[in-house]
């Protein structure tokens, strides 16, 4: 091959590499801001009395709050986003805050958690803690979200309405504690719903706890075509790594969470929240 036309075809592949490169750029940061997609499901949960009806909880989890993909007033634009769906109850599933090393800016855990106080669900707001929240400061972080209005649950339930939910602390940094959970539960009543940042406690909740919404997986946040997501941050691998999960009679909501951990971008794996309908079991 002649020394010209060498260079020319090494100049197409570069320009080819680098075309391709700024268009994967361009569609990670696509899926990274986009709007949160709304997952929608209805589950059948026991002990709900038929003079309640209807109820709807949506899951909101990993903000992540940190730049540049999360800064506060994207958070409250997505508060906004959440309320027009009007939900009865609103679970915040952890990970509120990063400290990632790659972003632009960290903020405090007053600045990261203020927009969540514009939440509005008609029977009230609950929380439980994720890892980063640990990392940074869990006494602060439980503080200021009591201050945006939230009942922060740690291994404790709380009565919203007609519905006992139990808020699992966070399985991944060692602060869960399935049995004082249900303990607690039980001593409130059915109906019963549980929450916690990882979906890991799932398998041992006992059969009358028949629903629980989780995080922190963030669907992979990275898809990448033939390999899919490289890691879920599970210690089950991929079962419990995304979307709806059914097993045993009993049924999990995992998901993809708002922001980004590690890496400040998402591939193939965009935003989401799930607005789950629990109904009385039929007659």
């Amino acid at each position: 091959m002649a020394t010209g036309t060498r260079r020319v075809l090494l100049r197409r592949i570069a320009l080819g590499l680098l075309v391709t490169a700024a268009l994967l750029a361009a569609k990670a940061w696509r899926d990274t801001m986009a709007d949160p997609a709304v997952r929608r499901a209805e589950v059948t949960l026991p002990g709900l009395a038929a003079a309640n009806g209807r109820l709807t909880l949506l899951v909101m989890s990993d903000m992540h709050v940190a730049g540049p993909d999360m800064p506060p007033a994207r958070l409250a634009r997505i508060v906004a986003q959440v309320n027009a769906l009007r939900p009865d109850i609103v679970l915040l599933t952890g990970d509120l805050i990063s400290d990632r090393r790659l972003a632009t800016r960290h903020y405090t855990l007053a600045e990261a958690i203020a927009p969540l106080a514009g939440l509005r669900p008609r029977l009230g707001t609950v929380a439980v803690l994720g890892n980063h929240d640990h990392w940074r400061n869990a006494a602060a972080a439980r503080a200021e979200l009591a201050r945006a209005g939230a009942t922060v649950l740690n291994n404790e339930a709380a009565r919203i309405g007609p519905l006992t939910i139990g808020g699992i602390d966070d399985d991944f940094s060692h602060h869960a504690d399935v049995p004082a959970t249900v303990a607690a539960m039980r001593r409130l009543g059915p109906p019963y719903v549980a929450i916690g940042h990882s979906p890991d406690p799932f398998p041992n909740l006992p059969a009358d706890v028949t629903l629980m919404l989780a995080g922190h997986t963030h669907c992979g946040q990275l898809r990448l075509p033939l390999i899919g997501a490289p890691a879920h941050m599970s210690r089950y691998g991929k079962r419990y790594a995304c979307g709806r999960i059914d097993e045993n009679g009993h049924t999990l909501f995992v998901t993809a969470g708002l922001g980004t951990s590690v890496l400040p971008f998402r591939f193939g794996v965009k935003p989401d929240v799930w607005l789950v309908t629990v109904r009385p079991p039929t007659p």
